[in-house]
């Protein structure tokens, strides 16, 4: 197939673009930048969020993978904007240009009721994504891991200098980490499984792990000790309102902690991975097992 990958070149994205690539597809990466690119993937300059560049982006294709989101708010790159006006955006290019399939990325946790932002506009963008007309599948992953993911990593850093890793809240908050190599191939296993049209899919692991065992599971990869420092929430939240105020105005990026998180943060974010892993014929990866040659 034709396929336009809005959002290729982030962590997720690479590994979708790179197993498209393998199973043969002609990928075009829509960034807005260009960046080095496998010599088989074309480069399309544009964004989601300007709708006059993505007729062309779109025309040709059989299947738009619609991958752009953010974790943080930073100027006009707001959940609003770019999770449901990015999202309505390339669908209606999409129908204009007649691509039949549409793969969309939401979140665990997305709900009309949830508690954060985050989730509620990334609801939004499902439903648009449900009432377009096209043969649609919507995955919503967990906390995904692998190589040169921004959490795993991070963690192990910090553990590598620090005597203490932080906590925000008491750390017993249900995650469910599923593999980046496991997100992508059902990405593109439904490109040629037409049972998954009009389905939502849960992509998470098979081990549902407290923060804290999440934790403690990076220490026993990196073979370190470390103390757990849990920061209170109320206190918490001051230091994100803090960070969301000067990260934007003084360093030009957006905060690395938000309130929105620690919203996220403060409940559990798991699911079922039965039916993606039927649906996609592979056994979820555990955590503890699927980190232990990233750290070793």
């Amino acid at each position: 197939m034709n396929v336009l990958v809005s959002g290729g070149s982030g962590f997720v994205g690479s590994e979708i673009v790179r197993q498209l690539v393998a199973a043969g597809h002609r990928v075009r990466v829509l960034s807005r930048g260009f960046r080095r690119l496998d010599p088989a993937v074309r480069s399309v300059l544009g964004s989601v969020l300007d709708p006059g560049c993505l007729p062309e982006a779109c025309a040709g294709c059989d299947a738009v993978v619609h991958l752009v989101g953010i974790i943080s708010e930073i100027g006009g790159q707001t959940f609003e904007r770019v999770h449901v006006d990015g999202t309505r955006n390339i669908l209606a290019a999409a129908r204009a240009a007649g691509v039949p399939r549409f793969i969309h990325m939401s979140a665990l946790g997305t709900r009309p009721d949830a508690v954060a932002r985050y989730h509620r506009t990334k609801w939004v963008a499902e439903e648009s994504v449900r009432a377009s007309g096209l043969d649609w599948t919507i995955f919503r992953p967990s906390l995904v891991f692998g190589p040169g993911d921004h959490f795993v990593g991070l963690f192990a850093r910090i553990s590598r200098w620090s005597p203490v890793l932080p906590v925000m809240g008491d750390g017993q908050a249900l995650l469910q980490p599923v593999a980046v190599d496991e997100v992508a191939r059902c990405f593109v296993g439904a490109l040629a499984e037409p049972r998954s049209i009009g389905r939502t899919f849960d992509l998470c692991g098979s081990e549902r792990l407290s923060f804290d065992a999440v934790l403690d599971a990076i220490l026993a990869a990196t073979g370190r000790r470390r103390m757990k420092l849990h920061i209170p929430l109320p206190i918490a939240r001051l230091q994100a309102a803090v960070m969301e105020s000067v990260f934007p105005r003084v360093l030009r990026r957006p905060s690395p902690l938000n309130r929105d998180q620690l919203l996220m943060l403060s409940e559990d974010n798991v699911g079922d991975p039965v039916p993606a892993s039927q649906m996609f014929r592979y056994r979820p990866t555990g955590f503890r097992a699927g980190i232990r040659p990233l750290l070793a």
